[in-house]
């Protein structure tokens, strides 16, 4: 991921460094025209936004009104329902029903009181936005049809490197759970290497003396058991950490394609070495 996410900030970069280069020159062979359209670009871009704005509002005031609709035909429903109850099987069901949608009517209504206001305020300031910018359409016609090429090739390269920031972005974003399950795999190996050092020192102390007369109980195979069991668990966490080591970069081909004594010895190498 290390090489993906450099090779995607070098083409950010020269990108970046292309449309800095190709714009200089627009605005050497247009001149003038550029500077003086900018404010009608800016009022176009303005708008839009407002429009994108208006448009997100009218939607939340829409939906708010259709939840309104469906809280109140609720409420109906569970009113006719007690009605025709008898008082003296009253189903505590449908009164619970009807508490929780005359509940919900009056959030929907705030809901609906709220953006409705908003509603209104945006596609004001979008039928703002756009008087604002016909003016200067009708006042700089010339200018902005002069720059026009100027401002499309800007367009062009901000949606491009909009688009290469996001994969920058993403690649960032596999880089860093990468280094956190190779940590994770660093630290499983050191617990293993604990288990290890405790064993051994287990070990050097020699096992206690036998009674006279002791049957063997079968411990030496159970240990036996037990330590295919740990081995195995050490070579699973090898696996891991040799998948994590790949992704970091790090070469571990030799331990994580030799056979399972080969990897069981390695890892014991590099945990008690």
């Amino acid at each position: 991921w290390e090489t993906e996410l450099e090779d995607s900030r070098q083409k950010f970069r020269a990108v970046l460094v292309e449309a800095t280069v190709k714009l200089d020159e627009q605005v050497k062979k247009i001149g003038k025209a550029v500077e003086d359209s900018k404010p009608y670009w800016e009022a176009r871009r303005a708008a839009r936004q407002a429009q994108v704005e208006a448009q997100r509002a009218t939607q939340e005031y829409q939906r708010a009104i259709e939840i309104l609709r469906a809280a109140k035909e609720t409420i109906a429903l569970a009113e006719e329902r007690l009605l025709e109850e008898d008082s003296r099987q009253f189903d505590s069901a449908w009164q619970e029903m009807l508490n929780h949608a005359t509940q919900r009517v009056m959030e929907a209504e705030q809901s609906r009181t709220r953006t409705e206001i908003e509603h209104r305020e945006t596609a004001a300031k979008y039928n703002t936005a756009i008087s604002h910018m016909r003016q200067l359409e009708k006042k700089l016609k010339r200018t902005i049809n002069k720059s026009r090429p100027y401002f499309e090739l800007k367009a062009k390269y901000y949606l491009q490197l909009e688009q290469l920031k996001r994969r920058v972005d993403e690649r960032q974003d596999k880089l860093t759970q990468a280094k956190a399950e190779y940590r994770t795999a660093l630290r499983n190996l050191e617990t293993i290497s604990d288990e290890i050092h405790a064993r051994r020192r287990l070990s050097a102390m020699g096992p206690r003396g036998r009674g006279v007369g002791a049957e063997d109980d079968g411990t030496a195979t159970d240990d036996i058991s037990n330590f295919k069991m740990e081995s195995d668990g050490i070579s699973s966490t090898l696996n891991a950490f040799c998948v994590c080591c790949s992704v970091m970069s790090v070469n571990f081909e030799d331990s994580c394609n030799g056979s399972p004594s080969d990897i069981y010895l390695y890892s014991t190498f590099i945990l008690l070495s």
